[in-house]
C-alpha cells in the first residue's frame, strides 16, 4: 500500500512538470513569434517551419529546407524527452 501511494504522487509530480513544461514552451514561441515580426517583417524576410508528432511519425513543413531539418530535429529532441520522462517515473 505504501508503494502505491508513492507511485501516484510520482504521478502527479511528472503531470505537473509536463503541463509546467508545455506551458513555458508555449510562451516562449509567442515570445519569439512577436520578436521575429518586430525585427524582419520590414525586410521581407519572413521564414516559418511548423512541425510535430502524429502518433509516432513526425512531420513539417518550412519555407526552408534548413528549417524543417531544425523542426524535426527539435521535434525529435522533445519526443525522447517525453519518453525519457514518462519512463522514469513508472
Amino acid at each position: 500500500m505504501v508503494f502505491q501511494a508513492e507511485k501516484e504522487i510520482w504521478e502527479v509530480i511528472r503531470m505537473e512538470h509536463l503541463v509546467l513544461i508545455g506551458i513555458i514552451v508555449v510562451f516562449i514561441g509567442i515570445f519569439l513569434i512577436i520578436l521575429g515580426s518586430l525585427l524582419e517583417a520590414s525586410e521581407g524576410k519572413t521564414k516559418f517551419a511548423v512541425g510535430g508528432f502524429i502518433g509516432p511519425i513526425p512531420f513539417g513543413f518550412a519555407s526552408e529546407k534548413g528549417m524543417l531539418y531544425l523542426v524535426i530535429a527539435i521535434s525529435l529532441v522533445l519526443f525522447v524527452l517525453f519518453v525519457l520522462m514518462s519512463q522514469k517515473f513508472v
